[in-house]
């Protein structure tokens, strides 16, 4: 079963960049950087990877992150990613990052986005990948913060496919970035949002009537709504759906509890995706392996999962394609 799922060709399209950071590269460029890390070595690092919910995760995931300084570690991120996702069988890429994480510690948009954009543009020769870059702003700053993140996101338009809207969610609703999506919207690019994850329902319909998104991110309290869940399976609104990701940060206690079968029975399109991955143990075709599990699930819902991920994607923006 898990090569056949590793088999199915399939897209990433919840996936942030800097969850990618396993413990020995953050090692690896703490010291290239001289950086100092507040852990005595790797397998302690690896030990603080337990989280009671959210926010004690970007608590570690922002400390981990000031490793990357350079253009060069950007792409080696990413490169590392990109590599293990071909041997998931994953084709595809809509890849998060955050600039106000790197910015608002001293490090240049530009040297973020040409070290992603380095990594993205070798991807499809070295690993048969196309890859688009979203940019996503962090919720729980100021939305002006924001407007002026996306006013810089306008020097690097070739670069940027789309923006998104992450980081702790609880007490920051979709509608306080209205204006910086409409905006958004204006200078053509896609716009996707994290909602309902710890969030209410509420967030997922101000996610899509307030700020326009043609993808919900997480999603999963839509199971909580029948109003919503038609709403979403009418107008096709796909969710990227992170299952390893929801257990860790106790979204669900247990993957038995996930609400995936409930979406499915909807007729929502769901897609399955890793998140944080070194964070969340596990890539993609490991969520897919724990979902099968879990809930049983044959070889036909698996192929309509990973078809799904593709005709969600934005690959039609993807030049030659």
């Amino acid at each position: 079963m898990i090569e056949f799922i590793r088999g199915l060709p399939k897209a990433e399209l919840h996936l942030h960049i800097e969850g990618t950071l396993e413990p020995q590269m953050a090692f690896d460029l703490a010291k290239r950087n001289g950086v100092a890390l507040p852990y005595a070595n790797v397998e302690a690092l690896t030990q603080a990877y337990n989280f009671s919910d959210l926010q004690s995760f970007l608590n570690l995931y922002y400390a981990c992150m000031d490793v990357l300084r350079r253009s060069e570690d950007f792409a080696d991120l990413a490169s590392a990613y990109l590599q293990r996702a071909a041997a998931d069988g994953v084709q595809h890429v809509e890849m998060f990052f955050d600039p106000q994480a790197h910015v608002n510690r001293g490090i240049p948009l530009r040297v973020v986005i040409e070290g992603l954009s380095s990594a993205a543009s070798a991807a499809r020769e070295r690993y048969g990948i196309s890859v688009l870059l979203i940019a996503c702003f962090l919720r729980d700053r100021p939305a002006t913060e924001a407007m002026s993140t996306l006013e810089a996101l306008a020097e690097h338009r070739d670069a940027i496919h789309g923006v998104g809207l992450d980081s702790a969610e609880l007490g920051h609703p979709p509608s306080d970035f209205a204006e910086v999506f409409a905006a958004a919207g204006e200078m053509g690019l896609h716009r996707v949002a994290h909602a309902g994850e710890e969030g209410p329902p509420d967030y997922i319909w101000q996610a899509l009537d307030v700020l326009g998104v043609e993808r919900v991110d997480h999603g999963i309290r839509a199971a909580e709504d029948p109003a919503l869940l038609r709403r979403l399976a009418v107008d096709k609104i796909p969710l990227t759906v992170c299952p390893l990701s929801n257990v860790r940060l106790k979204c669900v206690e247990n993957l038995s509890d996930h609400p995936l079968p409930a979406l499915l029975d909807a007729g929502v399109v769901v897609t399955v995706n890793s998140d944080d991955p070194a964070y969340f143990g596990g890539y993609v075709v490991d969520n897919y392996v724990a979902l099968q599990r879990a809930f049983d699930l044959d070889t036909a819902t698996l192929e309509q999962l990973a078809r799904n991920s593709l005709d969600a994607s934005f690959r039609g923006d993807v030049r030659g394609s």
